[in-house]
Formats: C-alpha cells, sequence, structure tokens
C-alpha cells in the first residue's frame, strides 16, 4: 500500500461524508475512464466519435475526462457511436 492508499484509508475512516464523496469521483471518474478505453479498443480518436455523433471534439474529451453528471442517453449514445454496446448492472 502506498503513502497515497495510506492517506485516503485514514480520511475514510475520520469522516463518513469524505468516504462518500471519495466513492462517487471515484465512480465518476472510472465511468469517462472506461468510455475512453472502449473508444481507443474501436480504434477510434475523439474526433472520429465526435464526428459520428455530429457533435465537437471537445465535447467527447468532456465526457471522458468529465463524466460525473453524464446522462445515460449519452453514454448509450457514444457506446452505439463506437460500434459497443451499453449494459447496466446493478449489484
Amino acid at each position: 500500500m502506498d503513502d497515497l492508499e495510506k492517506y485516503i484509508g485514514k480520511r475514510k475512516k475520520q469522516s463518513k461524508q469524505f468516504e462518500q464523496d471519495f466513492e462517487n469521483g471515484y465512480n465518476d471518474f472510472k465511468i469517462g475512464v472506461m468510455l475512453k478505453m472502449a473508444r481507443e479498443e474501436a480504434g477510434l480518436t475523439q474526433e472520429d466519435v465526435a464526428k459520428r455523433l455530429n457533435t465537437k471534439k471537445t465535447a467527447i474529451s468532456r465526457i471522458e475526462n468529465h463524466a460525473e453528471d453524464i446522462k445515460l442517453s449519452t453514454i448509450d449514445k457514444f457506446t452505439r457511436a463506437i460500434g459497443k454496446k451499453l449494459k447496466i448492472k446493478i449489484a
């Protein structure tokens, strides 16, 4: 365990609010990373996806880097544009 992980663990124990905020932020970040990885796996650039969605490259960058308040319909359009399917799992 590195210093950052130790610090995060310590803060989570000290504050339930920090723990909740951290987990929410991590999940938002993870969605963006998953979309970016899927796009790259499909061999597409942000510009390619933007053209397919009739939008700008900056919009695709925002989706991948700031997914904290993204609609499911937007994620679905993005995944279809890269030739993938959106599957949702509640665990």
